[in-house]
């Protein structure tokens, strides 16, 4: 399973009860922090979810709005006395960027090691999933993200007997791996069954309408996408200012055949999003209003 959180929803400057944007998700005791805008410690502490086993924080760009509360962050698990290191993920720059911000953080006890973005599209393998990062249209070099967790195809019993196979080896070949014995070769294949549904959440923001955000959010479990704009009227300011309004969003996440889509990275003059969502569910029915502390649990589809 994988578990979700939005912990903070606003965009250019945090507002009573809305954080700035940041995301974290949650799978097989990894956690993942998408953006870290101020405040995000606090709505960690309201959700109740811990900073300690935070592994990967990934940046969509440096605004001030998405890292700003990154030095705090730093600082609170380096009290917490970690010790392991911390990845982070980000486009080209990133290393200057932490740096600066360091100034006032200098100090940690654990590593930060740093995975600088430079390609259009980007895959980063990790433990069990992986993150597909690809840049998007704003007016700073920016990526979108998706968390991919694939699920392989059944053990086969009955085909491993009927191959023959000792049972010594059933446990190696379900890992994927193959086993040479003699002038034998045993292989996951003739054991495995298809590869079954895994789980998709993909995330960006700050960003225009792109064909690449509808292909990377392709049939998404969950679609988190930045709807800066809740009135129709607002369409040049968001084009203007490389944005997005509820509407834009709602037409990729019909176009990518997501199950579900949450809005996010409100503009601080729309304090209230639902009043616009039955206009946005005529475009995608399935389209919900982000807030902070928003959460989901995605489970595997039972077979």
């Amino acid at each position: 399973m994988l578990d979700i959180c939005l912990l903070g929803t606003g965009g250019m400057m945090p507002l009573p009860k809305r954080w700035l944007t940041a995301m974290m998700a949650r799978y097989n005791g990894k956690s993942i922090l998408i953006d870290c805008g101020e405040g995000t410690q606090i709505a960690m502490k309201e959700k109740g979810w811990s900073p300690n086993p935070i592994d990967i924080i990934c940046f969509t760009h440096y605004h001030a709005d998405h890292i700003s509360g990154l030095p705090g962050m730093l600082l609170t698990m380096g009290n917490a006395e970690r010790t392991q290191p911390l990845l982070l993920i980000g486009p080209k720059g990133l290393e200057r960027v932490v740096s600066a911000l360091r100034m006032i953080a200098p100090e940690l006890p654990f590593e930060i090691n740093y995975k600088e973005l430079t390609q259009n599209e980007e895959k980063i393998d990790m433990d069990g999933f992986y993150i597909q990062a690809f840049r998007v249209n704003h007016n700073i070099v920016c990526y979108g993200y998706s968390v991919v967790i694939e699920r392989k195809g059944k053990f086969d019993a009955n085909r491993a007997r009927e191959c023959e196979i000792p049972l010594k080896f059933w446990n190696k070949l379900q890992h994927g791996e193959t086993i040479v014995e003699g002038d034998v070769t045993y292989t996951p294949q003739m054991v495995m069954g298809p590869e079954r549904k895994g789980l998709k959440v993909t995330y960006c923001t700050d960003t225009r309408p792109t064909d690449g955000i509808v292909t990377h959010a392709s049939g998404a479990d969950l679609f988190i996408c930045e709807g800066m704009y809740g009135e129709a009227d607002k369409i040049d300011k968001a084009k203007a200012y490389k944005h997005m309004t509820f509407y834009e969003a709602a037409k990729m996440a019909a176009q990518a055949k997501v199950k579900e889509m949450w809005l996010t990275h409100y503009s601080p003059s729309l304090p209230w999003p639902e009043p616009y969502m039955e206009d946005v569910r005529k475009i995608f029915p399935n389209a919900k209003a982000g807030k902070d502390g928003k959460s989901v649990t995605l489970l595997f589809e039972e077979d």
